[in-house]
């Protein structure tokens, strides 16, 4: 059985810093192309980062210099590192999983950027 179990996120303020994680199990981890999107109220689920199983990234370009994607192969973790955060970045973030025609997705975890 595939799991996503995304952690750390929660309430920051503008211009503070989040470090999201994303814990896989169930599949082979160094294999799958990884992500994370967001979907804020009354939004579309949005790209935030891309990596390969190689470690090439993607970066969506409002999120381009402030946050960076990176995974752990060895511990099937994904990683999101969020600086300077705005109002406009609080959201669900989710972990994705992407392989052939397989996806997968974790629950979710809410980030809220406010003073």
């Amino acid at each position: 059985q595939v799991q996503l179990v995304e952690s750390g996120g929660g309430l920051v303020q503008p211009g503070g810093s989040l470090r999201l994680s994303c814990a896989a199990s169930g599949i082979i981890f160094r294999l799958y192309a990884m992500g994370w999107y967001r979907q804020a109220p009354g939004n579309q689920r949005e790209l935030v980062a891309t990596i390969t199983g190689g470690g090439t990234t993607n970066y969506a370009d409002s999120m381009k210099g402030r946050f960076t994607i990176s995974r752990d192969n060895a511990e099937n973790t994904l990683y999101l590192q969020m600086n300077s955060l705005k109002p406009e970045d609080t959201a669900v973030y989710y972990c994705n999983a992407a392989f052939s025609a397989r996806t997968h997705w974790g629950q979710g975890t809410q980030v809220t950027v406010s003073s």
